[in-house]
């Protein structure tokens, strides 16, 4: 999004064919054109627009348009620089209702013109506080009456003879934001297909001679055996390795879909805006090394003419479908073809990845290097891949995120059909300043990408290796519905290997039942030991072997079976083949099994299994152990419903947005809220607070605490001014106080130690005992609010005993932050005093979650500590600063 000389921001979007409108706020000089939209259309069109015919509607229109005035706002879309559409609204100057009408050129209905438009206003009327839209249309006018019904929003109507008064609520939820979802998924993928399923690809920047990299990809296209035209650019030849060269884009005998640029940097943007006025639908640039001025003449080039684009510096991609066969890259050999999509942003961790899922034997459906991903990003491959037919594998590598809201509710969906597997890249954050809250401390880069990953129902690895790993268990076997696990080997060293690599990794070996123990020893040789591990000692003979595992696949108190073997001189001597049992069945296995092969040279291999699929072999237990545990964690995603936000009782949401209004307006550069306008902004939300009182001078100190605890009542005091975060660490804080000498004594004091800078002091009654637990939110620019919840007090940092997950919650969210920390069970009553308030806690996390959801401004939330006891939860302690941030829908339909 950038902003621009027409009064506002502007941006690109996709409409219903795949093709790029820009849709910005009307400016007064836009008033020629809206009148030429208006009178360009058809007299039927105007009446069903106007309710009448009348030319001079159409002037009147565009005055209206371009008249800037309170409670009015009007967007446009225009394609290379004609306007094809209007919508707008109008509140009159006051309220929350406004009135909307939508405008399409002719010719151009049909191609999600008016709804997008319509998407754009819904955000920006949001935003400025309105609740409603209301229409009137002509019954007739079934065009427009069906884009108000498949909005996805709730819509009301109200029938006057031959007119229709619609009413459409703007509230958020789940239901709009999935149609809106998949309308962009449609135009999404229309859009991709001259990247990946292209007619006619041109390579620009091919060499006469070997050693460039265009030469490089031309060749591996044609040697790839693409099966469609396949054209060259250079103006010295006419051929290049057999293929028709040409000396400009626009000389060639037809349109190409897909231009691969390999220019140096200083002529991409020129080759780039060549492209687009001769009509390419897609670019691939695999150039390196474009300063800022060249790549925002590339975006612009791109986005003027509605041309997706792959890279720059990218190795490429790959469409290995049998009636394709495109192959745009310079990497050393051709992916198998296969199931498996991938994304990367490394062209070195492509080539690994590619020749892995080859040599395992998964291949791949599509390949696309992201590079430095100005446009084309995951979240555009996943959607391709969900609708492309061959992909049932998705692998992504992925060193940043463009929108990682949308991304996530994209993953959400798409791994509920397929596995998604990523690298965790840029895990650690060396370079991290000392934060100034114990939830920024606490909000790593790892935490918040976990985060993302873990409610996404990503299989996060650590690792190319990983990744290969848990790709080759995923794509043979099925999943185990749950972590208990048999080991059975013929070597017990091998055995306690495994079983120690098993329990690592978080799963579970369940002692054999006596029925099981007796079903296995009839089948394995004399002097086999059954427990867990299984040593079926180095005697057992292949036909025994595979009889074990059958009975073990068939026990309902086991979910996965994994057989470590090591190669005998007995098993040699005999004939016997102990891995042909574990890849021989008596028919279909409805459990994983896993093979383990110390002496095996690969770390993962797939064997030939009799019945037609593959058995995983791994080189090391963890390996093995790895790639159950992930296999685990899917199985259990999947078997949980999606959850939902619960409603929330109680909320505040306008004065929230008052008492930030109102701190912004004097605190220019945003700050720390003081006690009472943060007590205040958690009365908007419900958050349960300890009793306080604000003093500024010893008198009104003794005051407050009489008031709080009456004469002898315990309080604590705690000293208050701007800027002052850890109180504990600075002393800043008396605990205890009984009466008003100590009273008067503690208030002293702080104003001795901290004169000119104390402004005044916090008092609350002593709280109870209980457990000292600690939330807290970080409003990260580019993942949104990030809940952290843990083990409170003044460990909170040492002990980094934490959960987080992204906001909104679900109740999903919650569950898993209450019990993922290590500090768990004592909420449970694990110490004999009986569980906290459980609901309490959920609450106060929902809260905060929709706290941090609701403003924009609140970079963070610092609860530390929050006391929980069976009693009740209590907020002791809280601090929230903001920042003057504009507010950004994050699954409004728009182009990077």
């Amino acid at each position: 999004m950038t902003d621009d000389t027409t009064g506002g921001p502007r941006v690109h979007a996709l409409l219903t064919d795949g093709t790029t409108v820009r849709i910005r706020p009307v400016a007064p000089a836009d008033h020629d054109q809206l009148q030429d939209l208006y009178e360009e259309m058809s007299p039927e069109n105007l009446r069903l627009r106007f309710f009448a015919a009348s030319r001079r509607s159409a002037e009147l229109a565009a005055d209206r348009a371009c008249t800037r005035r309170p409670g009015y706002r009007a967007l446009l879309a225009e394609r290379s620089g004609q306007v094809i559409g209007l919508a707008e609204y109008d509140t009159g100057g006051a309220g929350t209702e406004a009135e909307i009408s939508i405008a399409v050129a002719d010719g151009l209905h049909h191609r999600g013109v008016g709804t997008l438009l319509v998407e754009h206003l819904v955000s920006a009327a949001r935003a400025a506080g309105v609740t409603d839209f209301t229409a009137d249309a002509l019954s007739e006018n079934r065009e427009v009456l069906g884009l108000f019904a498949d909005l996805g929003l709730r819509t009301a109507r109200h029938f006057e003879g031959p007119e229709v008064r619609c009413t459409i609520s703007l509230a958020e939820d789940d239901t709009y934001l999935t149609a809106v979802e998949e309308r962009g998924r449609a135009a999404d993928v229309r859009s991709l297909r001259p990247l990946l399923r292209p007619e006619a690809v041109v390579v620009v920047g091919a060499g006469r001679k070997p050693g460039s990299v265009g030469r490089a990809v031309l060749h591996h296209i044609k040697a790839g055996g693409f099966t469609r035209r396949l054209f060259a650019v250079n103006p010295a030849a006419t051929s290049i390795l057999g293929v028709p060269s040409y000396p400009s884009v626009s000389a060639l005998p037809r349109t190409p879909d897909l231009a691969v640029v390999a220019v140096p940097a200083a002529a991409v943007p020129a080759t780039a805006e060549e492209c687009g006025k001769a009509g390419v639908r897609a670019l691939l640039v695999v150039t390196a090394g474009l300063d800022p001025d060249q790549a925002r003449a590339l975006m612009a080039a791109c986005r003027d003419h509605g041309m997706r684009l792959v890279g720059p510096n990218c190795l490429g991609l790959s469409n290995t479908d049998p009636d394709l066969r495109l192959d745009a890259t310079f990497a050393a050999n051709h992916p198998s073809p296969g199931t498996a999509g991938v994304a990367v942003q490394s062209g070195g961790v492509g080539i690994a990845l590619l020749d892995g899922l080859s040599r395992l034997g998964i291949g791949v459906s599509s390949f696309a290097s992201l590079g430095d991903k100005y446009d084309v990003s995951g979240n555009d491959m996943l959607q391709w891949w969900e609708s492309d037919g061959r992909t049932e594998l998705a692998l992504l590598h992925l060193e940043s995120f463009g929108n990682p809201r949308a991304f996530s509710r994209t993953a959400r969906r798409v791994s509920r059909r397929m596995p998604v597997l990523t690298v965790d890249a840029g895990r650690t954050d060396a370079g991290r300043r000392a934060a100034a809250s114990h939830t920024a401390a606490a909000a790593t880069r790892t935490m918040t990408r976990g985060a993302l990953f873990t409610q996404a129902g990503i299989t996060a690895t650590r690792s190319v290796g990983e990744l290969l790993e848990a790709a080759a268990l995923l794509h043979c076997q099925p999943l185990p519905s749950g972590a208990r696990v048999a080991v059975v080997t013929n070597a017990g060293g091998a055995g306690v290997l495994a079983a120690d690599a098993c329990a690592e990794a978080g799963l579970t070996l369940p002692a054999p039942t006596p029925e099981l123990i007796d079903d296995l020893l009839a089948v394995l040789p004399e002097g086999a030991a059954v427990g867990n591990p299984i040593d079926a000692t180095a005697a057992v003979s292949e036909d025994q072997l595979a009889q074990a595992v059958d009975r073990l696949t068939r026990h309902a108190g086991i979910d996965a079976v994994l057989v470590a073997l090591v190669p005998t001189a007995v098993a040699a001597a005999t004939g016997d083949d102990l891995v042909r049992a574990v890849t021989r069945a008596s028919g279909p296995r409805p459990k994983p099994v896993m093979a383990i092969r110390l002496e095996q040279a690969l770390p993962v291999e797939l064997l030939p299994a009799t019945d037609g699929s593959t058995v995983p072999s791994y080189a090391e237990p963890q390996a093995a152990a790895r790639a159950l545990a992930h296999a685990a964690h899917r199985a259990a995603w999947l078997a949980r419903p999606a959850g939902t936000v619960p409603d929330l009782d109680g909320v505040d949401t306008d004065r929230a947005h008052a008492i930030v209004e109102t701190y912004l307006d004097v605190h220019l550069d945003g700050g720390w809220l003081e006690p009472r306008a943060c007590a205040e902004l958690l009365d908007c939300y419900g958050i349960p607070q300890l009793p306080w009182a604000w003093a500024e001078t010893e008198e009104d100190a003794v005051l407050a605490a009489e008031r709080l605890h009456g004469a002898d009542g315990r309080v604590v005091m705690k000293g208050h001014w701007p800027g002052v975060l850890h109180k504990s660490a600075q002393h800043a804080i008396h605990l205890d106080l009984r009466g008003e000498h100590q009273v008067r004594a503690a208030f002293r004091d702080l104003q001795t130690r901290f004169a000119g800078l104390l402004t005044g002091v916090v008092l609350q009654p002593l709280a109870d005992r209980g457990t000292e637990l600690f939330a807290g939110v970080v409003q990260d620019q580019v993942f949104g609010p990030l809940v952290l919840f843990g083990l409170g007090g003044t460990a909170t940092e040492v002990l980094a005993d934490h959960a987080a997950r992204l906001a909104p919650l679900t109740d999903h969210d919650v569950h898993d932050l209450i019990t993922t920390p290590r500090c768990a069970p004592l909420l449970f009553g694990a110490q004999g005093s009986g569980p906290v308030d459980l609901q309490g806690l959920e609450q106060l996390l929902l809260r905060l979650s929709r706290m941090a959801s609701d403003l924009p401004q609140l970079a963070e939330a610092d609860f530390n500590p929050v006391l929980a006891t069976p009693g009740g939860v209590t907020v002791l302690d809280a601090r929230v600063r903001l920042l003057p941030r504009r507010p950004q829908d994050p699954y409004l339909r728009r182009l990077r």
